[in-house]
């Protein structure tokens, strides 16, 4: 259910990262407005499911075999899904989250706490370069979703065992442990931010080897690498603008 939250039409005829409105990065995402005119005809931009307008989504997991605070989870995250994590948070948990939670930022206020503002942060690095930085947003998103799977098992045999002797202790587990989880993710997914921005600063990309990045004998960075835009890009360039920027000789005596 995460992966259809996170769907972009990709692999369909109504994928968005060929058309020209993708971009040089093959981008999925339109601005609003989606429904447009050019000389007096209407268009419009596809919806996908993930959009970079979402404030928050879940996935809701019910498991009746399980004690009512256990068995249900909200997987939960703030803006865009397909860049987002979903973290567990267990209905049986006495509060929400700090970096959730109401006052910890607003949409005119940035917080460094706030797991939606730091997600936009990161977000909107990966829609300036979407098809070079959204394989490194996965990587760290599912590594982060895989250690759940461990996690969560050892919690909620714990938390099970628990609501039968002292329901009380079982709620402050189950609290505990979304709020540790939610807290590891956002500061996370900040250091992930500062990644990128090194990594991708000015256009170009720094190189790495065994997870850092590379640097000379001397201790400077190695030179980053200029990987331009794609062939098929270039190609629209050219249609577009013709002779303009066509190189040519120069003249002799210059």
């Amino acid at each position: 259910m995460q992966a259809m939250m996170r769907d972009h039409y990709e692999n369909t005829p109504l994928a968005m990262t060929a058309d020209e409105g993708a971009g040089p990065w093959e981008s999925p995402y339109r601005y609003s407005p989606l429904m447009w005119k050019v000389d007096s005809t209407e268009y419009f931009h596809e919806r996908p499911i993930a959009t970079q307008q979402t404030g928050f989504s879940f996935v809701a997991q019910m498991r009746d075999w399980l004690p009512d605070a256990v068995g249900g989870i909200l997987w939960f995250g703030v803006d865009d899904a397909a860049i987002s994590v979903y973290n567990p948070i267990y209905c049986g948990v006495k509060r929400v989250p700090e970096c959730f939670r109401v006052g910890n930022g607003d949409m005119c206020t940035f917080s460094w706490t706030s797991a939606f503002w730091v997600n936009n942060w990161v977000a909107n690095q990966t829609y300036v370069r979407f098809s070079q930085i959204y394989p490194d947003v996965q990587k760290v998103q599912q590594e982060i979703e895989d250690s759940y799977e461990t996690s969560t098992k050892a919690l909620e045999k714990e938390a099970t065992a628990l609501c039968r002797q002292n329901p009380e202790a079982a709620a402050d587990l189950l609290t505990a442990f979304s709020d540790s989880v939610s807290e590891s993710a956002t500061a996370r997914y900040k250091k992930l931010g500062e990644y990128l921005l090194v990594k991708y600063m000015d256009g170009r990309i720094k190189q790495e080897e065994n997870g850092k990045f590379k640097r000379t004998a001397e201790g400077y960075p190695e030179s980053p690498l200029s990987p331009g835009y794609s062939e098929s890009y270039y190609r629209r360039i050219v249609e577009s603008e013709g002779d303009r920027l066509r190189t040519r000789p120069m003249p002799a005596g210059e």
